[in-house]
C-alpha cells in the first residue's frame, strides 16, 4: 500500500496539553508571512463552521459517555470537511497551511489514548483525508509538566482535558513512536525548555523546510 502524499506547503503542529502550540503557531505564521507568503492558520477539530460545530460536540462535557468509535468518527467527519473546505483550496491556490493538530492526533488520542486499532484509523485517513503534512512539528513535553502548566488556565476543562494522566502518557508515546517511524516528516522539539528556545527551534525547522519546498 503506497504512502499518502506529503504536501510541501502543509505544516502541522502536534503535542500534548501545555506544550505551547499556540505561541509556536503564531511565530511560524510570522516567519512565513515575513517572506511574503500567503498563510492560512487553522485547527482541528474545526477549521470550518460545520467542523467547529462538530468540535463543540466532541469537547463539551456531557452526562452521556462518548464511545471511542463515535469520537473517532466525529473527528474524521470534521477532518473531511476541513480538508475539502479549507486545507485543499488553500494549497491549490499556492498558500501555506499551518494546522494546529491533524491526523497524527487521532492516532495519538483515539489510537494510543483510547486503544482503537491503528489500521482502522489509517483506513479512514486514506479514504477521507488523502494527504499528510510535509512537515510535522511535535512539541514534546512530560505529561506531568504539561498538566501543571495548564492547571487553572480554564476553570471548565473540556471532555478530553479531563482524562487521567495515563491517557496522555499513552498519547505521548504514540506521538513519539510516529515521529521515530517517519523522521523525514517529523521534527521533535523539546517543549520543556523556555518558550524562546522552543520557538527558535520550531522556526528554524520551518525555515529549513521552506527552503527545500
Amino acid at each position: 500500500m503506497s504512502a499518502l502524499p506529503l504536501h510541501p506547503r502543509f505544516v502541522s503542529l502536534e503535542g500534548g496539553e501545555g506544550a505551547g502550540k499556540t505561541t509556536v503557531l503564531a511565530a511560524l505564521r510570522a516567519e512565513l508571512a515575513a517572506s511574503g507568503r500567503e498563510v492560512v492558520v487553522t485547527r482541528e477539530p474545526g477549521g470550518t463552521p460545520l467542523a467547529e460545530k462538530i468540535r463543540a460536540l466532541l469537547l463539551q462535557p456531557d452526562d452521556e459517555a462518548v464511545a471511542a468509535d463515535t469520537e473517532l468518527l466525529l473527528m474524521f467527519a470534521a477532518r473531511a470537511q476541513h480538508v475539502r473546505t479549507t486545507v485543499l483550496p488553500a494549497l491549490e491556490r499556492g498558500a501555506w497551511v499551518l494546522c494546529d493538530r491533524f491526523t497524527d492526533s487521532s492516532y495519538a488520542y483515539q489510537g494510543g489514548g483510547r486503544g482503537l486499532d491503528a489500521d482502522f484509523i489509517e483506513a479512514l485517513e486514506r479514504r477521507v483525508v488523502g494527504i499528510r503534512p510535509g512537515l510535522t512539528l511535535l512539541l514534546d513535553l512530560d505529561v506531568a509538566q504539561g498538566r501543571e502548566r495548564i492547571q487553572g488556565r480554564d476553570p471548565r476543562p473540556d471532555r478530553i482535558e479531563r482524562e487521567r494522566a495515563a491517557f496522555f502518557e499513552r498519547a505521548r508515546a504514540t506521538f513519539l513512536a510516529r515521529a521515530a517511524a517517519e523522521p523525514q516528516r517529523f521534527r521533535v522539539v523539546d517543549a520543556s525548555r523556555a518558550v524562546e528556545q522552543v520557538v527558535a527551534d520550531a522556526v528554524a525547522a520551518l525555515r529549513a523546510f521552506a527552503e527545500r519546498a
